[in-house]
């Protein structure tokens, strides 16, 4: 029992460069697929996740199920992130290449159509994003940029006046603790 649960049928530069192959081709396919699959997931992106895992599984630990294997593996997969990360971190164009960068949707209040179509988002998704920034519609949006994240960034039209109103907000409020303080 013990030999069979430890015992590597492959060998151990196999169980190495399996899970490397692996995690090789799912960054570049990840990195092909857009920004958007980051940070706006839903249905179809979660089922994608749940079968491409289950295809690859096979490709990481090959034939073999033992315990070493699977360490093998996993330590292998966390060692290559880790080093992916770093190199990322301290090289702006591994972190472009690798990460993503910024990329503009709305520039001046006009949207980008065929950016939008490329990075496979429509004006519903810009208008719920802007939405969720307290704004009306899309022509109260300034600039909007897809963020490496994922994420959609927001910037209003009026983010001048924005700030004048919390200017005023904050001088009134000050006016009232003021003549609260006299009393």
């Amino acid at each position: 029992m013990w030999h069979q649960m430890f015992h590597l049928d492959p060998s151990v530069l196999e169980k190495v460069l399996r899970p490397l192959v692996i995690y090789v081709f799912l960054l570049i396919a990840i990195r092909i697929g857009g920004q958007r699959e980051l940070g706006q997931s839903n249905i179809l992106q979660f089922v994608l996740l749940l079968a491409v895992a289950n295809a690859v599984q096979n490709g990481i630990i090959g034939v073999d199920d033992s315990v070493s294997g699977a360490l093998i593996g996993a330590i292998t997969l966390f060692t290559a992130n880790g080093i992916v990360e770093l190199a990322a971190s301290r090289n702006r164009r591994i972190h472009n290449i690798v990460i993503g960068r910024p990329i503009d949707l709305i520039t001046h209040g006009l949207i980008n159509h065929r950016i939008l179509r490329r990075q496979r988002l429509t004006e519903e998704d810009l208008l719920q994003a802007a939405q969720a920034a307290g704004l009306q519609g899309l022509n109260d949006v300034s600039h909007a940029v897809l963020a490496a994240s994922g994420q959609i960034l927001i910037s209003p039209k009026d983010a001048q006046s924005t700030a004048d109103q919390i200017r005023a907000l904050e001088a009134k409020i000050n006016e009232l603790i003021a003549a609260l303080n006299k009393k």
